[in-house]
């Protein structure tokens, strides 16, 4: 079966680190021999980050080695330690005379409500997503960081939707290819841009149908719901955006923000003061290409990767996934 999946973008492995009894995890993505041109586009107000100003496009270097993208708060940067050392032995990293230096940017999303708050990922972690890093088809839904991703958790994490890592493909002319893995962990529900569909988010707790989040906001809804429990910081969707395209580092960038479109599309509502949302891009080949359509083809990509990751997801701690609900949400639409 053909991959398509991030590591379809010639020369990129991926590897996870699956914690299922804490809920929790990390997934890393190892760039080709000599890193990958890169940067980056934060647009959710609450982000947990490591090296991201070094993707700058003011920023001296152009190339990075990895991205670990990890659960666990803040706690979870701590993975990027372990992918640092796994890169160090291997050769990897950026020579400074005296020794070689692995870029490794990282971003982490909450996931401590939904498993065992006091283990995140560590270093241990990072290493172990490294080592088993592959380039075969991705593998997706309630593992690596996805893991503890959970959607639609304003009404407390017993009316969630689990989700998960997803990833898509998509191709264009010469050759050209644009491919997504994305973390889903939103406190928005998450649509089916084609239909308009809620396909994961919050359940009403008497009726199970998804409830819309603007509705929410109404005083006759919530008087509806009595005793709601809002999780208003446990989010964050994380993207990594790759391309066989020959980009510069401000194209990447552009492509990062242009890919905040996909998440626009899949997401509602998004990039909230309590989101983290974060886009890497990264450019790993030498197709010729207009960055217009590469970012295209990222924001199609990327909202492709969300659903991806509700699809594939699994149900764990007690939260169930689409796949649960007989996908339809447990009776309906929002509502």
């Amino acid at each position: 079966m053909p991959n398509s999946t991030l590591t379809a973008i010639p020369g990129l492995r991926v590897g996870h680190a699956t914690n299922r009894e804490a809920v929790t995890g990390c997934t890393v993505v190892l760039c080709p021999e000599g890193g990958a041109v890169a940067s980056v586009d934060v647009r959710g107000s609450a982000p947990g980050t490591r090296e991201t100003h070094l993707l700058y496009p003011t920023a001296l270097v152009e190339r990075v080695h990895a991205i670990c993208l990890a659960g666990g708060s803040a706690f979870g940067l701590a993975a990027a330690d372990g992918v640092m050392r796994w890169c160090e032995e291997q050769g990897i990293g950026l020579d400074v005379g005296l020794a070689r230096v692995p870029l490794v940017p990282t971003a982490i999303l909450f996931d401590l409500g939904i498993g065992a708050s006091r283990v995140r990922p560590t270093a241990a972690d990072g290493y172990a997503a490294c080592v088993a890093a592959t380039a075969d088809p991705v593998a997706l839904g309630s593992v690596g960081a996805g893991t503890g991703c959970t959607v639609g958790k304003s009404l407390g994490f017993n009316l969630a939707t689990k989700s998960g890592v997803g990833s898509a493909l998509r191709t264009g002319p010469g050759g050209l290819l644009v491919a997504a893995l994305a973390a889903v962990n939103a406190v928005g529900n998450v649509i089916d841009p084609r239909s308009g569909k809620v396909l994961a988010g919050m359940r009403h707790p008497r009726t199970g149908a998804f409830v819309d989040w603007l509705a929410l906001q109404e005083d006759e809804m919530r008087r509806s719901i009595a005793g709601m429990a809002a999780n208003p910081t446990a989010n964050t969707t994380l993207v990594v955006v790759a391309t066989n395209a020959r980009l510069t580092k401000p194209e990447c960038q552009k492509v990062a923000q242009m890919g905040h479109d996909g998440l626009a599309r899949a997401i509602n509502p998004v990039h909230l003061m309590v989101d983290g949302d974060t886009v890497f891009a990264l450019s790993c080949g030498s197709v010729a290409s207009d960055v217009n359509l590469v970012g295209a083809l990222a924001a199609e990509v990327v909202a492709d990767a969300i659903l991806s990751g509700v699809y594939e997801a699994e149900g764990l701690a007690g939260i169930p996934a689409l796949r649960d609900l007989g996908g339809t949400g447990g009776g309906g639409g929002a509502g």
